[in-house]
């Protein structure tokens, strides 16, 4: 088992080195920018386990939110349950076999000045069997003294482009974010930044 956990991770990081190579060029940037500043540098992996709900009308299994980092890939089984919020209504991600899902995160948002928008979305309670997700979290290395910044990146900004957000340091940025919590009360932290 923790040969396939390695394996995995494995794959799964090298997909989103390649995915933030795209972002990097797509925001006109070397390939490279994104790796360079650390978006990569700090991946956390968990496994979800949603049992069935016995009244799933009046449960949730997640609540609304948007992830804190760079990026999110997703592998969900056939159950479903996730759901994206697109133009103020919730959209169910229909699970395809075999396809990862993939969330644009907090500070990915942060630092590409509103070019990516961060994902705001929720796991609905399913009566009909258990679900289960795994996630794999792109973010940057995190230490309680690292002096690490993240703001608007400077080869995007212009007379009209100004910064959105203020610089941050990446232990504020999450000490935010955590006190906020999964209440679906603030979509995120990143209010907390802007100019």
């Amino acid at each position: 088992m923790g040969d396939a956990i390695f394996e995995y991770s494995k794959q799964v990081k090298d997909l989103g080195d390649r995915l933030l190579e795209l972002l990097s060029e797509s925001l006109g940037l070397k390939p490279s920018y994104l790796t360079d500043i650390e978006c990569n540098q700090g991946q956390i992996i968990l496994g979800h386990y949603y049992p069935p709900c016995p009244e799933p009308e009046v449960a949730i299994g997640t609540s609304r939110h948007s992830d804190s980092g760079f990026l999110t890939i997703l592998l969900q089984d056939g159950v479903g349950g996730l759901q994206i919020l697109h133009d103020d209504q919730w959209v169910d991600v229909t699970p395809t076999p075999g396809a990862f899902i993939v969330n644009r995160g907090d500070l990915l948002q942060l630092i590409s000045n509103d070019k990516f928008s961060s994902v705001e979305h929720r796991v609905v309670a399913k009566n009909a069997e258990p679900r289960v997700s795994i996630v794999f979290f792109f973010n940057t290395r995190f230490h309680p003294a690292s002096t690490r910044m993240y703001g608007p990146i400077k080869e995007l900004l212009s007379e009209e482009n100004p910064p959105l957000y203020k610089e941050t340091l990446v232990r504020e940025f999450y000490a935010c974010y955590h006190s906020i919590g999964l209440d679906g009360k603030q979509k995120s932290a990143l209010a907390n930044f802007r100019l």
